[in-house]
Formats: C-alpha cells, sequence, structure tokens
C-alpha cells in the first residue's frame, strides 16, 4: 500500500469535462500542484452521495484558503457515471472528477478492494489523501464501512 512520503504511480484517468472526456495522466493532475484526493468506493452510493462527495464540495474554498490548488475525487467508476454525478452533485468546477474504470490506480497503491459480496466488483477503498507535487504528504484510509477520518474537516484539519 502506497504511504506518505510515496510518489503516485504513473496512470492514465478519464476525465469527464464540459467538453467532453479527456485523458489525463498522473503528472498531468499532480505535478507541480498540491492537490486533496479523496476515493470513494462507487458514485451515486449513499455514504459517497449523502457525505463524502458533499463534504470537499462544501469545503472547497477552505482548501483553496489553505493552499490546495485542485481537490479530485476517483472512483472505479466510467467517465460518462462520474461526470453524471458531478452534476447530480453540483460540484461544478470545484472538483475534478478522476475515472478509474478499471481500477489500475488504486491497485497500483494498494488501495483496491474486492465488492463482489456486494455485486460492485474491483472498487477503491475509502480514503483521502494531500498530494504536494506528485508526493503523498498525508494519508487517511478508512476501515471498511467507515468514514470518519477521509472526510473533507479531517484532511483539512491536518493542513498547516
Amino acid at each position: 500500500m502506497i504511504k506518505i512520503g510515496d510518489s503516485l504511480p504513473d496512470v492514465q484517468f478519464n476525465v469527464p469535462t464540459s467538453e467532453g472526456m479527456k485523458q489525463m495522466r498522473t503528472a498531468e493532475i499532480f505535478g507541480g500542484k498540491t492537490v486533496a484526493l479523496f476515493a470513494v468506493p462507487g458514485a451515486f452510493t449513499p455514504t459517497c452521495s449523502a457525505r463524502h462527495l458533499p463534504s470537499f464540495r462544501d469545503k472547497a474554498a477552505e482548501f483553496k484558503a489553505k493552499g490546495v490548488d485542485t481537490i479530485a475525487c476517483t472512483a472505479v467508476n466510467d467517465h460518462f457515471v462520474m461526470g453524471a454525478w458531478s452534476k447530480d452533485q453540483n460540484v461544478g468546477e470545484d472538483i475534478v472528477m478522476l475515472a478509474d474504470g478499471s481500477a489500475e490506480f488504486a491497485r497500483a497503491i494498494g488501495l483496491d478492494a474486492d465488492f463482489s459480496k456486494f455485486g460492485m466488483g474491483p472498487r477503491s477503498k475509502r480514503y483521502s489523501m494531500l498530494v504536494k507535487d506528485g508526493v503523498v504528504s498525508q494519508l487517511n484510509v478508512e476501515e471498511a464501512g467507515e468514514y470518519k477520518v477521509s472526510s473533507a474537516e479531517h484532511l483539512l484539519s491536518q493542513l498547516s
């Protein structure tokens, strides 16, 4: 599993934009920036839609005020689902949605999970991290089924 001080692996994300899907590599998203990244097991799922994504959307200005350049959300969903969820949640330009449709990123950082018993297949664990120029500086991984340390409020409390 990835840890503080590790560099993020080079993978491609499919990013829904107002002009359609854009393919972006890790370096484009995280290079030279401070990024608050959070991962959810799935778009439109109860905790993810009711609490996790809204916590980051609602605290976007506070993240910017503390020096965060980008807030990004990743899930093992395709870019169509991530784009629809973004619109449903009224995210606008506050959060970049990173579709990890094949769980390549989740596997590469060791934060993938098998949700087959829920009929969802491979997914990402729920977590948040602060990434500075591609290097993990904070990492908060939830225990299965919990939503505590991956919240926007918790990550904000870790920013100096």
